[in-house]
């Protein structure tokens, strides 16, 4: 199992010319009975990371060559609907990544949904004195003026700085910061730990909720948006070409336990060793393949 980290740019460059390591399209774009497939990965996202470690090794053994290319979510978006990119298994529909289904979404097919009640959210600590997104006005001072965020190319930044913001009064007076998943996380193990005052976005599930002291801020404007669904998106005409592989995946469904136990092997247990995160969950969880791949 092998985990490959581009650069976003030069994953970018080298969709654009067809040069990725899928072989400028024929690993994509592979008929049926073609056993090489690529997924694509946003690093730093739990979900996506342990969804994919997991259908990575379940796939091998089965004989599949898997090919994982860590993108930003606008390449990767991109480049399934060239045909580069075979799978995506973390594809937060129909909000989150709305913008991305507009531009692509025509040119790529929804395989299946296998977490059903993922919101986004915004995430203080417990000894925070914020209950509500509406506490936030008037203490932008106390937080340095920031919201702590991820990547820009998240619809999850979008979301916090163009609704949740405005909604509440907070232009001005707060900034949504952008980085990425890694450093936000590093930020809020830094504050807590010292039990310092930050403001994050964050998502549910994530492992976050159980590593550290924190809780979500009230939302009752609904800035944040209603809660998505976990799609597995392919490139168009996925499952006519793999109607094996499809048909697996729409078997795919994890719990809250689930997902939350395999997300806490991967970030912090095996942190850096996915094939090792899996195989330990699987020896946990001995039938869940079987009722998956048989």
């Amino acid at each position: 199992m092998r985990f490959k980290f581009m650069g976003v740019a030069a994953a970018a460059l080298a969709l654009s010319l067809g040069l990725s390591a899928c072989g400028g399209g024929d690993s994509g774009s592979g008929g049926e009975g073609d056993k090489k497939l690529t997924i694509g990965l946003v690093a730093g996202w739990a979900e996506g990371e342990a969804a994919t470690a997991l259908w990575e090794k379940m796939l091998e053994d089965k004989g599949y060559e898997v090919d994982v290319k860590t993108l930003d979510a606008g390449p990767l978006y991109a480049g399934m609907a060239k045909g580069d990119i075979d799978l995506y298994l973390d594809a937060w529909l129909p909000f989150t990544h709305e913008d991305y289904w507009k531009q692509y979404g025509d040119k790529l097919e929804k395989i299946s949904i296998w977490y059903d009640n993922a919101p986004l959210t915004i995430a203080v600590p417990n000894y925070s004195p914020l209950k509500s997104l509406e506490d936030l006005k008037g203490k932008g001072s106390t937080y340095g003026g920031k919201i702590i965020g991820i990547e820009k190319s998240s619809g999850l930044y979008r979301v916090s700085k163009e609704d949740m913001l405005p909604a509440y009064g907070l232009e001005g007076e707060y900034e949504v910061t952008t980085s990425s998943t890694a450093a936000m996380l590093a930020e809020l193990k830094k504050a807590t730990d010292a039990k310092k005052d930050i403001v994050v976005t964050l998502w549910r599930p994530h492992w976050a909720y159980a590593k550290f002291p924190i809780r979500d801020l009230a939302d009752p404007k609904g800035a944040m948006g209603k809660p998505d669904a976990m799609n597995i998106v392919g490139r168009e005409g996925f499952s006519k070409d793999q109607a094996e592989v499809a048909g697996w995946l729409k078997k795919f469904k994890m719990n809250d336990q689930q997902l939350g136990t395999l997300e806490d092997l991967m970030e912090n247990k095996h942190k850096g060793k996915p094939e090792q995160a899996v195989n330990e969950w699987l020896q946990a969880n001995p039938n869940f393949v079987k009722g998956i791949t048989g």
